[in-house]
């Protein structure tokens, strides 16, 4: 096997051929880690702006101290280390659907890995998020989690551009309204990534479920394609007075 390419780990799931891959990346001058999904790329370390941008925007937005934060999709982990690094961040919870994932981390497989699992703050579980909001095909956390002051969504590549038929409920009216009612708390911060440009048609209806709602578009360089790419993220607080821990 070549230097610049090593696949560390090749599983088969429910979901497909899974495969976690390190690769030089000469044009980055970087190593690279890159899970994939069967031939669709799940995640990259070469772009990570946009997950980090996330956690950042939506804590932002939260009130008090000791905040529980919750997020959906583990992937390499710059969502859930952007997290930790907030001081306000009591807990974290971490639902993962891939087990292999979590093992990875758990290994040090994957570079942050051992940074998430020796934080005391941090808890990684398999289960299905979606499950969580009366979507999904997969088991619900055990045990069930409390409701949160923030939630991150990082699963699918957009709401109209799911990885599982079961996972469109959530963009649905019906499925926001129970992640607002079940998951979160009074004044609660809702945030999705999304790899498409932002989508006015969801952004109107996160609008009739939360109270304040609004779509931020992150830029970062890309060299691959010699010019700057782009992300959404969408952010929706939900009624009430505060966050306050």
């Amino acid at each position: 096997m070549s230097a610049r390419f090593q696949e560390l780990d090749w599983r088969t799931t429910p979901m497909g051929e899974l495969s976690l891959r390190r690769r030089y990346d000469p044009l980055f001058r970087a190593e690279v880690h890159e899970i994939k999904l069967g031939d669709e790329f799940l995640m990259s370390s070469l772009f990570t702006v946009a997950e980090v941008e996330m956690a950042r925007l939506a804590l932002a937005e939260a009130e008090g101290t000791d905040l529980r934060v919750a997020v959906g999709g583990l992937g390499l982990g710059y969502t859930a280390q952007a997290v930790l690094e907030a001081e306000a961040v009591g807990s974290l919870v971490v639902v993962e659907t891939l087990a292999e994932v979590i093992d990875w981390h758990r290994q040090g497989l994957i570079p942050l890995g051992p940074e998430l699992v020796r934080d005391p703050r941090c808890r990684l579980v398999h289960g299905d998020f979606f499950a969580m909001v009366g979507a999904g095909s997969g088991a619900v956390p055990e045990p069930a989690p409390e409701p949160f002051h923030v939630v991150l969504v990082d699963i699918d590549h957009s709401p109209s551009h799911v990885l599982d038929p079961g996972h469109a409920v959530l963009y649905t009216d019906e499925g926001l309204r129970h992640l607002r009612d079940e998951l979160l708390l009074p004044g609660g911060v809702f945030a999705l990534w999304s790899n498409d440009a932002p989508d006015e048609d969801f952004t109107e209806l996160l609008g009739t479920v939360f109270d304040r709602v609004r779509a931020e578009v992150v830029s970062f360089p890309n060299p691959i394609q010699e010019r700057d790419s782009s992300n959404t993220v969408y952010l929706a607080v939900s009624p009430g007075t505060g966050t306050g821990g």
